[in-house]
């Protein structure tokens, strides 16, 4: 007979359920997407409920996909996205959309923190202070009044939202809090330096709790919607981010993934927790004894589609990246700064703006495609380069994501860094790291760093030497440039 454990990833693109064995071979998956709408300009919010539904009804393709029998289930385990916030009534229905990640409507409140008491903040948090957090949304709905927020009886992520409506427990994992931009990573209490910013007391936030908490008792409507035993423990798990590392393995000192999709970032777990000295990167809970130190960036795949659409090539997503092999590195002295939807690491400043130098008359798509993809590239590596400082060097890089799949930029990001790249088959990374806390919770695996023994196979592509002494000069000038760029947003 089969063990089954179950992760569910709650991203913001859409939802998915992926049935593993607990060996962590793929059974059955499914996925429901996600709308985001947009009220005003640089507002992003999406409908709880729908995404509520989506999670339901990605379980319920899943589990029909398996054809799972009695006594084959183990457990689900959740992954959600970071840094959405959403009003809620006693009740606990929604009085707001989801204001996620994206949303800049609190840059102002940012920035004003930023010059006035942010660092401390950060030190406390190990959050940088951005407008993706729910902090400086929370600030800004109390300097504009806004409705809902005066309304709601408590504040929760999608994640909160979703197991109130299904075990009627408001619950958050320390990686979900420290997302907030309010959780103090050294008491693991909520931050009252934090709370007094947002105008709210603790009781309209949820009670903080470890990633193995096991929630009982699904509500029966919903686990019978899911075509799930209402029994079925779930574990309340992670954010999307740390269980990426863990379901690629990169858990040990040394070892970072790298998530190459529309946006990107790098992450890298360690013991403890440490915060850099210019909020460079962030530093977010995952146990008591472990915390994942990075930095994430608005700019990955949605700039290379930016491109292609400004030059209207109409060949694939693959034919237009393979016209980067047309040129040398360096794309003939182009240079690229990866700005174009503000940044969060290594800038932390909505107002940033993409920035091409060095253009000439010789250079034509293919320099151009080249220099965007090492410009993502050298903003990926001077994160890291942060990353190092605060949780000691990079010596293993896995990878996935959309990107993953572009041989070219693979390649670059080898070379960039002058370290192999591991590729794994799976893009399922969040969900097996859900599913793989699931199992730690219920006992049926010792350990995280036993899920080194259950991983899916990776191809290994090789750092060129020769390119990546070229890199390291071109990123100097990158580097160089960069520092009088900042000045003039």
């Amino acid at each position: 007979m089969r063990e089954l454990v179950i992760g569910l990833d709650i991203g913001t693109t859409s939802v998915k359920a992926v049935v593993f064995e607990t060996k962590g071979a793929i059974v059955a998956e499914a996925e429901e997407y996600i709308e985001t709408i947009h009220p005003k300009s640089g507002w992003s919010e999406q409908k709880p409920e729908a995404i509520e539904q989506a999670a339901v009804l990605s379980l319920a393709k899943a589990v029909q996909k398996a054809d799972i029998q009695e006594g084959e289930w183990t457990a689900v385990g959740i992954s959600a996205a970071m840094h959405s916030l959403i009003c809620l009534d006693e009740s606990g229905n929604p009085l707001s959309n989801a204001i996620i990640w994206s949303d800049g409507r609190a840059s102002d409140e940012a920035e004003s923190l930023r010059k006035n008491g942010g660092d401390q903040v950060y030190q406390n948090t190990g959050t940088p202070i951005h407008p993706m957090t729910p902090l400086t949304k929370l600030m800004w709905m109390k300097n504009t009044g806004y409705e809902p927020y005066e309304q709601a009886a408590s504040f929760v992520s999608i994640k909160e939202y979703i197991t109130r409506k299904w075990f009627g427990e408001t619950y958050i994992d320390y990686a979900m809090a420290s997302a907030t931009g309010m959780f103090n990573i050294h008491s693991f209490e909520w931050d009252e330096k934090a709370l007094k910013l947002a105008g709210i007391d603790r009781s309209r936030l949820g009670t903080i709790s470890g990633p193995e908490t096991v929630l009982h008792g699904m509500n029966e409507a919903k686990a019978l919607a899911a075509g799930i035993p209402q029994d079925l423990p779930f574990v309340l798990g992670a954010a999307d981010g740390q269980l990426a590392n863990l379901g690629e393995g990169a858990i040990e000192p040394g070892e970072a993934a790298v998530s190459a999709g529309t946006s990107g970032a790098i992450r890298q777990f360690m013991k403890g927790t440490r915060v850099s000295k210019d909020m460079s990167t962030f530093s977010y809970a995952f146990s008591k004894d472990l915390s994942i130190v990075g930095g994430p960036t608005n700019n990955g795949g949605i700039v290379i589609q930016w491109l292609k659409d400004l030059f209207k090539f109409e060949g694939s997503h693959e034919e237009f990246l393979a016209l980067a092999e047309e040129t040398e590195p360096g794309a003939q002295g182009l240079l690229f700064f990866p700005y174009i939807n503000g940044e969060r690491a290594p800038l932390w400043d909505q107002r940033a703006k993409g920035n091409f130098s060095g253009v000439q008359l010789e250079h034509k798509q293919p320099e151009f495609v080249r220099a965007v993809l090492e410009g993502i590239t050298f903003n990926l590596y001077q994160i890291g380069r942060s990353l190092d400082e605060a949780a000691g060097e990079t010596t293993k890089i896995c990878v996935n994501g959309g990107l993953a799949r572009s041989k070219i930029w693979v390649q670059i990001l080898a070379d960039v860094f002058g370290r192999d790249i591991h590729l794994s088959e799976s893009h399922h990374g969040a969900a097996w790291g859900a599913a793989w806390t699931a199992l730690v919770a219920t006992g049926r695996a010792s350990s995280y760093e036993e899920i080194k023994n259950y991983l899916p196979k990776s191809e290994i592509v090789p750092a060129n030497e020769e390119r990546h002494r070229q890199y390291k000069k071109i990123y100097a000038r990158y580097e160089k440039i960069g520092r009088d760029i900042v000045n003039h947003f």
